[in-house]
């Protein structure tokens, strides 16, 4: 791991009071600590974390690689957008952080990249019965397939410091009910430029930017690949993207499927 990473994952003391956790455990530069071990810190933590960041960077990489590619649903470019990514990746670790003493563990494995000055870190996969959960807080919506599989992989995600990010169904009701009292507040949200009305309560937020009112939501109105496409919302400007547009995904932030938007995300690193 790079000094851009190590500096992130450091640990606050009277030495350095700036330290971003109470207690960081670099778990792929720590082969004497055992498994039970850490499996009692963190019991989301899976066994399969643990065995990959003991092996050499090239397999841990190609491994993971291998896993997304057979864990996400077929998409005509994922293949090949994947093997580029991973090409990109110098690294993977895991990093084990308690936030405040006696704060609960958490889990990070963190994709390195090359060049030094980025890096993604993703928290542990979805169990089965939150999955369940999280369904059943949506009963009346299909909730994307390839989104569903994502959280298998990674239940949180994001990119460098960035503290939100892909939302974890664990925060989804919270973050769901904070952002519909947030459109209450404002005047009714128009749909880009064409200045059409829509229900707030048919956005479903995935994506949350780091301390500003922008999110990446599911549209129960919009399915253009017989599931729900996902759209911007501009807290600034209180206004989605204008599906109607011909701009490109990239340009107007509609997308058709969430892997669309995942690969978008992946790609732009700041």
């Amino acid at each position: 791991m790079d000094n851009h990473v190590n500096d992130y994952f450091s640990e606050s003391s009277d030495q350095t009071p700036k330290g971003n956790f109470h207690k960081v455990i670099a778990v792929h530069n720590s082969p004497e600590i055992t498994w039970k071990s850490f499996s009692q810190k963190i019991p989301d933590l899976c066994k399969g974390w643990f065995e990959l960041v003991h092996l050499p960077s090239k397999d841990r990489i190609e491994f993971t690689r291998d896993f997304w590619l057979t864990k996400l649903p077929y998409h005509p470019n994922l293949n090949d957008f994947l093997i580029r990514f991973f090409d990109s990746v110098d690294d993977i670790g895991l990093f084990i952080t308690q936030q405040k003493f006696d704060d609960p563990f958490e889990a990070h494995l963190i994709y390195n990249l090359k060049g030094g000055n980025s890096f993604f870190r993703g928290a542990c996969p979805a169990t089965e019965d939150r999955i369940m959960r999280l369904q059943k807080l949506f009963p009346d919506i299909i909730l994307p397939d390839d989104y569903l599989a994502f959280l298998q992989i990674h239940d949180g995600f994001c990119k460098t410091t960035d503290c939100t990010g892909i939302i974890s169904s664990k925060k989804m009701e919270e973050t769901y009910q904070r952002f519909q009292a947030l459109l209450a507040q404002e005047e009714p949200p128009q749909e880009g430029y064409a200045q059409q009305s829509f229900d707030p309560k048919t956005l479903i937020p995935f994506y949350e930017s780091f301390g500003m009112p922008f999110f990446q939501c599911f549209w129960s109105e919009w399915y253009p690949e017989h599931e729900m496409g996902n759209v911007y919302y501009s807290g600034l400007t209180k206004t989605i993207s204008n599906v109607k547009n011909n701009n490109s995904s990239i340009e107007n932030m509609a997308f058709q499927t969430f892997t669309d938007w995942l690969m978008f995300y992946l790609e732009r690193i700041e």
